[in-house]
């Protein structure tokens, strides 16, 4: 299965530090349908030096054949925040247990061309990947209002249970959804967390944009991954600059920028092999993370970041900045 190849570096617009605040979007997300987990640890992501505040971000790097890069250390990196360098106070990799959010679209989009089924077969993949008792989960739904109906757990075992039949209904609201869901992962504990989002691409109804919601994820550093799952024929050739349909070629950039921004990437899969090479890898990126800290910058507002390796080939996935000031929310 061929990927859409992630810009090496990206910087947000400062401008975007003044959404960060409207993050609570419209309402908050229903109550679960089954027990609450186990209260998060708030901040742990924040810091490694206890009376230190640092900033923490997540790396994956790759090389040009898109292997994951496993063996690389402190000295193979630089940071730049808003452009100068800055010394990396603490470094972090290793296959440590992980938490993940997966959202799945069950918005009225989704009943064309078999995609709730497509859908349905990823969220098993994704649990099936999942380390019970070690990793954690949770899992959402969205159409125009965003669900949860498996809290974080770490019987991942309980996804597994949870039926998804019914007929997808409703508008789709995807990048609101998103940007709330994010929240919902920037509290857990675990240093490696990410969002999984099991799409056709398709938005309706959201009040943001992407880039707002990028922002949002950028800032409170949790990748966003993104599956969009489409009909095998408009998916002929495996890339997702071949796909067409109902103008939907426009709203897959968007969906590839959003999951640039935040350090996450995006895959298409049209059958059950592209589904499950497609997760594989996600979880071997979220595996073999680097977690990078640093000093954050006193300038209020919106702080460009760039992640560099010393060697020039390989692909750095990293979010696009943080924030200092009261909307930070720890990062």
């Amino acid at each position: 299965m061929k990927y859409l190849r992630s810009m090496r570096h990206v910087a947000l617009p400062g401008a975007l530090a003044l959404l960060l605040a409207a993050v609570s979007l419209n309402g908050q997300i229903a109550s679960a349908q089954v027990a609450s987990p186990a209260p998060a640890r708030q901040g742990s992501q924040a810091t490694f030096k206890s009376g230190v505040e640092v900033v923490t971000v997540s790396v994956t790097v790759r090389d040009d054949e898109r292997k994951v890069i496993q063996n690389l250390t402190k000295a193979d990196f630089e940071v730049f925040d808003s452009g100068f360098k800055k010394e990396i106070r603490d470094f972090f990799v290793g296959d440590s247990p992980v938490s993940l959010a997966i959202l799945l679209d069950i918005s009225g989009s989704m009943a064309v061309g078999g995609n709730m089924e497509r859908a349905r077969e990823a969220v098993a993949v994704a649990a099936m990947n999942l380390r019970s008792d070690k990793d954690e989960a949770a899992l959402f739904t969205f159409d125009s209002e965003l669900r949860e109906v498996v809290a974080f757990t770490t019987d991942t075992r309980t996804i597994h249970k949870v039926s998804l039949r019914g007929k997808p209904w409703g508008q789709t609201s995807l990048y609101d959804a998103v940007g709330q869901a994010a929240r919902a992962v920037s509290d857990r504990a675990n240093k490696h967390r990410a969002l999984l989002v099991i799409s056709d691409g398709v938005d309706t109804a959201s009040k943001m944009t992407p880039a707002e919601v990028s922002g949002i994820a950028s800032a409170i550093d949790v990748p966003v991954y993104l599956l969009r799952v489409v009909n095998p024929l408009d998916h002929p050739g495996g890339e997702l600059e071949v796909i067409e349909t109902d103008g939907r070629k426009v709203q897959a950039a968007n969906l590839a920028d959003l999951s640039r921004w935040t350090g996450g990437d995006i895959r298409v899969a049209s059958t059950p092999a592209h589904t499950s090479a497609a997760i594989q890898d996600l979880f071997t990126e979220l595996r073999h993370q680097y977690l990078i800290t640093f000093e954050p910058g006193t300038r209020p507002g919106w702080h460009p970041l760039e992640i560099r390796t010393r060697k020039k080939s390989l692909v750095v996935h990293a979010r696009g900045g943080y924030m200092v000031g009261p909307t930070r929310n720890g990062s």
